[in-house]
């Protein structure tokens, strides 16, 4: 649980302040598209401590590794369409990579639904 809460707060702290936290950890600037790549790899290191908390409910992992990737497609989501509304960085597969996560967040959303009866 240690390692899976130090992920989680490790990512929350890079999706909040990613050019901070370089600075901090490697002593170097981070800016520009390195912030928006620091900010995805963040939702992913809270994505990886979720995974990794356990759940006393199951006795498999599944349920478990279903709520974090739906909460990675959901933030990846929502950020990836953030910034492309921005018309920050915006390239040829940002788009297409927006709607293969709303199809992906929606198929884990409804496996996740589906697992828990319906009921969270």
């Amino acid at each position: 649980m240690v390692g899976a809460a130090g992920e989680a707060a490790t990512g929350l702290v890079v999706m909040v302040a990613p050019a901070v936290f370089v600075r901090w950890l490697l002593g170097a600037d981070l800016s520009g598209v390195g912030v928006v790549v620091g900010r995805l790899s963040g939702i992913a290191l809270l994505a990886l401590g979720m995974a990794c908390w356990p759940d006393p409910r199951s006795s498999s992992g599944d349920g478990t590794a279903i709520r974090a990737l739906f909460t990675y497609g959901l933030l990846a989501t929502l950020y990836l369409l953030a910034t492309g509304l921005r018309g920050e960085f915006v390239g040829r597969l940002l788009w297409p990579a927006v709607i293969v996560h709303v199809v992906y967040t929606f198929l884990l959303g409804r496996a996740w639904l589906s697992r828990s009866g319906g009921h969270q």
